[in-house]
């Protein structure tokens, strides 16, 4: 059964559940700790919709799908290539990605966010199923001119790590196969990517297992499972929009 997981702000307090069509069955406990469904619902229009989880840390892959592997002639990588985006860069959905003072070209990324559910400590792949959640829409944002800037240091984690810069959510959905799903990138109202998840280098089980074995993931972290071609640039004054089947659409405006 597909359960669809949301975080939201309500009358003061900040409340988790399930989304049953226009509104939100609340559950008590922890979402990631035996929750109990409760009585009680909360229409949709009533809430403001935070980002799903609270996470530890973000992981964030490089050259994990076939296609853009092939376009910039890169070879398939022994292992995973990853960094990490910076707490302060986390954004809830609708909320507005800012433009960085600094100069530079700013890109979407339209992802594929795996959800840690229990925590991981170098699991084996064929367990590493267990240790999933569920999934969610993210947008990896980038100022593409200052990764290689320096042609001493390639700087991934500042090109990637200012305020607002990883918008993720609006749900966590569980049940789903990643597989089979398709990610869109929508800019403007024009899809900009559609690529499919069976294109990955590394799957779902890979990468938690193997990234599992270097540092140890928490209920609520998040892998982001790379991008594929269609990335671009995007100006202010833009809507941005990830949608994948299943799980929903994060929006946000680009200012």
């Amino acid at each position: 059964m597909i359960q669809r997981w949301v975080r939201f702000a309500h009358e003061g307090s900040t409340r988790f559940g399930t989304l049953d069509g226009a509104r939100i069955q609340i559950w008590d406990g922890a979402m990631f700790d035996r929750p109990t469904p409760s009585d009680s619902y909360v229409m949709l229009d009533e809430v403001r919709l935070l980002m799903p989880t609270q996470p530890s840390k973000i992981i964030a892959l490089w050259n994990n799908f076939g296609a853009l592997s092939a376009k910039l002639n890169l070879s398939r990588p022994p292992e995973p290539l990853y960094l990490i985006k910076s707490p302060n860069s986390y954004l809830d959905p609708n909320e507005t990605i800012r433009k960085p003072a600094s100069d530079g070209k700013v890109v979407f990324e339209g992802e594929l966010g795996i959800v840690i559910g229990r925590t991981a400590k170098q699991v084996a792949e064929a367990d590493a199923p267990q240790y999933v959640f569920g999934y969610t829409c993210a947008n990896d944002v980038t100022v593409a001119d200052i990764l290689n800037r320096d042609p001493s240091f390639a700087q991934w984690v500042r090109a990637k790590g200012f305020d607002t810069f990883c918008p993720f959510g609006p749900v966590v959905a569980s049940g789903l196969d990643p597989a089979a799903l398709r990610v869109k990138t929508i800019l403007n109202g024009d899809v900009r990517q559609d690529y499919p998840i069976s294109d990955m280098l590394f799957s779902v089980a890979q990468l938690v297992s193997l990234i599992s074995q270097d540092m140890t993931l928490h209920p609520g972290d998040i892998i982001l499972c790379g991008t594929s071609v269609g990335v671009g640039s995007m100006k202010p004054g833009s809507t941005i929009e990830v949608e994948i089947e299943g799980i929903g659409k994060l929006s946000n405006r680009f200012e």
